[in-house]
């Protein structure tokens, strides 16, 4: 048996956009239910969702449960796990129970890239422990060679969201062992000096450059939108692989409008919250 190959990796590795969407609610059953909708990928948050190492790993289990129930020539979602910050142990332990792809937030520097590059990959390539006997990821080693197989599937993907990553994207990008680079709107904006307003043309400039520039160092651009326009936008722009919503706007848009049919109708001027 050998590792299993992994085709998020590989999509954009080809060039192929990959449409992905958020799971915030940190449930296993809504994962279940999701990864056989025909997303390309979900995105497991740990930074922004109350998850931790158990319920990530539930969902990883759930997200891979969905393929078996599939029919042979459909593909289920892949999972991506977002960690909370740049740990080259948080790294160890989600890669041992079988995450593939990583995303991590709030990567400044090539110099981080590169060490978040060896954390993620066996030596001679990096410093991950080689603890494959007790890690899901290997089957308890029932994939005898995942040692020598692990590093070339594992898929990294660095967060630009601040005004210093816009200034060293182009290093960033180029990190070897770096396999795509997700541009953050919200923190940017921060970044940028303005707050809340992913919108401001500064910010979109700023987005829209980002994209061309990780393109042009061979590597795959990465975005959330919470609005068709500005998904679509970014596909148009280069981006590869695109969160198109958040499993948690989707459930409380749809209650709301249901609400709404059986409700007096909104008060003048009302409005949704603006997209992501």
């Amino acid at each position: 048996m050998h590792t299993p190959i992994n085709p998020f990796k590989q999509a954009l590795q080809q060039g192929r956009p990959q449409i992905g969407l958020w799971l915030g609610l940190a449930d296993a059953y809504v994962s279940e239910l999701l990864a056989g909708t025909g997303y390309d990928w979900l995105l497991v948050d740990g930074e922004h969702a109350p998850n931790d190492l158990r319920s990530t790993l539930s969902q990883l289990q759930a997200i891979d449960s969905a393929r078996l129930a599939l029919p042979a020539d459909d593909a289920s979602a892949h999972a991506v796990v977002r960690i909370p910050h740049g740990d080259a142990a948080l790294i160890k332990q989600n890669l041992d129970i079988g995450a593939q792809t990583l995303l991590v937030p709030m990567v400044d520097t090539a110099a981080q890239s590169a060490h978040l590059a060896q954390a993620c990959r066996y030596p001679p390539e990096g410093f991950r422990g080689m603890g494959s006997a007790l890690a899901r990821a290997s089957r308890w080693q029932q994939y005898p060679g995942y040692v020598h197989e692990a590093n070339a599937q594992v898929c990294l993907l660095v967060q630009a969201e601040t005004a210093d990553a816009m200034h060293n994207l182009d290093a960033i990008a180029a990190t070897p062992g770096v396999d795509g680079v997700f541009i953050g709107p919200a923190d940017l904006s921060a970044s940028m000096g303005y707050p809340g307003n992913p919108g401001h043309p500064a910010v979109q400039a700023a987005i829209a450059d980002g994209i061309r520039r990780i393109r042009a160092a061979g590597k795959a651009p990465g975005i959330l939108s919470t609005t068709e326009e500005q998904a679509r936008k970014w596909l148009d722009a280069g981006a590869l692989f695109v969160a198109v919503g958040v499993d948690t706007i989707l459930l409380k848009k749809a209650a709301m409008d249901l609400l709404a049919r059986f409700r007096a109708p909104a008060a003048p001027g009302a409005t949704q919250p603006p997209g992501y």
